[in-house]
């Protein structure tokens, strides 16, 4: 096999999933929900697709997710849809020996937000045992009515401002859709309750697990005038705008490739002033950046389609399926068979 080749940094997140993994073992955390009845399912959702994905492309369970009902094991949604919980509240206060690293109240718009007394010693109990508590949609205003906010800034659904501010005036509450502190989490909605598990990823997993998990659950976007538009992969709305062509380029040209001189001219700038935005932006050079942009969309069609290795091969630009087989075993550290056959087999 030749010699192993590691993705740069653009790339790194896009192929994570498929990339050899660290043999150092993690901290598993354990995450509860409380749904209140009629709580957001978009939000819910939202929060638990982070931490479910975020274990995916970490190819192992960090986050082990669990979800309780106030009175039943059966809590309706705000779409009229029943979710089977793992338990009820009370096994919240059971777990002394092995309490939760972090404990969501997942509200909704139509949520009774009476206090309730269980709820509330629930939550007082699961601070004293060092859990992070959160709040989603208007969850936050159980943790409120338990004393745990005081004067720290919250985020809280814009409907429920009014509440928070009559009857609980001390509560910073800010116009955020989501707040992260060493003391508590509050998202406003449910893409709040995105950005919000994106922000807990990234300090617990790192900072490649939170590109990786971002790029799958929440595609980068720019506003190119009045169009909303997806940003292809290994490229950033943050690049001066040669640099973006570029890439551009590379990706509008993968069968039949061009020159980095070509691309150069076709921009009207020198390629040392090419090579030197790469540099810069990206920390590789532009050949680089283009064969794993190559590698990167031969890697989705192995584990997306049928098509033989030689095909796919050919679809990327390689000369040969020799040559390609090379370059796919020296970032991967797999052939093209066997990433396939891997992708196959982890199918449910």
């Amino acid at each position: 096999m030749a010699s192993p080749r590691s993705f740069s940094n653009s790339l790194q997140a896009t192929n994570s999933l498929y990339l050899p993994q660290s043999t150092e073992n993690k901290h598993v955390y354990l995450v509860g929900f409380v749904l209140l009845e009629h709580f957001s399912m978009m939000s819910f959702t939202a929060a638990v697709d982070v931490l479910v994905t975020a274990n995916l492309v970490q190819a192992e369970t960090v986050y082990i997710v669990s979800s309780f009902g106030l009175k039943n094991t059966s809590v309706t949604s705000d779409l009229g849809i029943d979710i089977a919980t793992s338990a009820i509240i009370a096994e919240i206060n059971n777990r002394a020996q092995q309490p939760f690293d972090l404990l969501f109240v997942c509200g909704g718009l139509r949520c009774d937000l009476t206090e309730n007394s269980k709820l509330s010693q629930t939550i007082k109990t699961a601070d004293k045992r060092g859990t992070l508590l959160g709040g989603i949609w208007n969850g936050v205003v159980s943790l409120v009515q338990a004393n745990q906010l005081k004067q720290q800034p919250c985020a809280l659904h814009i409907d429920n401002h009014p509440l928070m501010q009559e009857h609980f005036p001390a509560v910073n509450l800010t116009n955020k859709s989501f707040i992260y502190t060493t003391d508590h989490l509050s998202c406003a909605d449910a893409l709040g309750a995105l950005e919000m598990m994106l922000a807990v990823v990234e300090d617990t997993s790192g900072k490649a697990t939170f590109n990786a998990v971002k790029e799958i659950l929440n595609c980068n976007r720019v506003f190119e005038g009045s169009v909303d538009q997806l940003i292809q992969f290994g490229d950033s709305d943050q690049f001066p705008a040669v640099l973006r062509n570029a890439i551009q380029l590379m990706h509008s040209n993968i069968e039949e490739t061009i020159s980095i001189d070509d691309i150069a001219v076709y921009l009207a700038v020198h390629r040392r002033q090419l090579e030197r935005l790469f540099k810069q932006h990206m920390d590789t050079s532009p050949s680089r950046h283009y064969l794993e942009i190559r590698l990167t969309y031969a890697r989705r069609l192995l584990v997306q389609s049928k098509d033989s290795i030689t095909s796919i091969a050919i679809a990327c630009g390689f000369i040969s399926s020799n040559h390609f087989s090379n370059c796919f075993s020296q970032y991967f550290r797999m052939s093209p068979s066997t990433c396939r056959k891997h992708a196959v087999d982890s199918q449910p």
